[in-house]
């Protein structure tokens, strides 16, 4: 028997499976689309497979995320906050503040060593410095989204991206494509301004060591090159670090089972 953590994001959704003995069975990332309760059961039915279980072996469930009210056969509903922290908890024990860039919003997360939150702060007014401001340069530098971060470690000259606005950074970046600045040294640039906005958020709750990169943005090379030169530390990023939200929620999911089972 397992149980299940579900992640319903604004852009996408993860869903994990967890054994009885913490072992990640199977988990899936989809694009949530225009269709967030489609897309619940889509990614719930592909980690499932892909544990090779069937539905009726996952036991608990646990929905986060912005859309995690929406799943009718989740037992219960916790905060992202809350399962970031448990996640990265039960993957760097260590860690005392994680960055977590989303889709949509960037979050700032300190918790003492059982994964409990002490203090969190978020920016989710505003995509700058978040996946959807990553995507909007991309398609402005015809660059593929997952090739961006590579690309500017290749960089050779510093350009500064004053606009902190989507809208703005965008015009910003095909002024400089028109003045014939390198795709790199601008992707750099990019990445240089996510660091810069999220370091202005981390001053806002002080940074304690050791720090853990969490979230799709966390994928992009780029971006953890950049932050861990401006902050002078290491980041501990997961080799998936997409679904440790989903994974925290599947831990709890474990928890509370147990809990009603004793």
């Amino acid at each position: 028997m397992a149980v299940a953590g579900i992640d319903i994001g604004s852009l996408t959704t993860e869903t994990v499976i967890l054994s009885d003995e913490k072992k990640i069975l199977g988990y899936s990332i989809i694009l949530t689309g225009g269709d967030s309760r489609g897309a619940t059961k889509l990614s719930m039915e592909t980690a499932t497979r892909f544990a090779n279980l069937n539905r009726e072996d996952i036991e608990y469930v646990i929905s986060t995320g912005t859309g995690r009210e929406i799943p009718d056969f989740a037992n219960e509903n916790v905060t992202e906050i809350t399962c970031t922290a448990k996640g990265v908890n039960f993957l760097f024990p260590d860690v005392r503040t994680i960055i977590d860039i989303g889709g949509q919003d960037t979050k700032i997360i300190k918790v003492d060593g059982k994964g409990t939150v002490t203090e969190f702060d978020m920016n989710d007014k505003c995509a700058a410095g978040t996946g959807r401001f990553l995507e909007v340069m991309a398609k402005a530098l015809g660059v593929e989204l997952d090739k961006m971060g590579e690309k500017a470690l290749q960089s050779k000259e510093d350009i500064q991206i004053t606009s902190i606005c989507t809208v703005f950074g965008e015009s910003e970046v095909v002024s400089l494509v028109s003045e014939g600045k390198a795709v790199e040294d601008i992707l750099n640039g990019v990445h240089n301004s996510i660091a810069d906005r999220t370091i202005g958020l981390l001053e806002r709750t002080g940074l304690v060591e050791k720090v853990a990169f969490t979230g799709g943005v966390a994928k992009n090379i780029g971006v953890v090159k950049a932050l861990e030169n401006k902050l002078n530390t290491h980041l501990s990023v997961y080799y998936e670090p997409q679904i440790v939200c989903a994974l925290g929620a599947a831990i709890i999911a474990l928890e509370r089972k147990n809990k009603k089972k004793s």
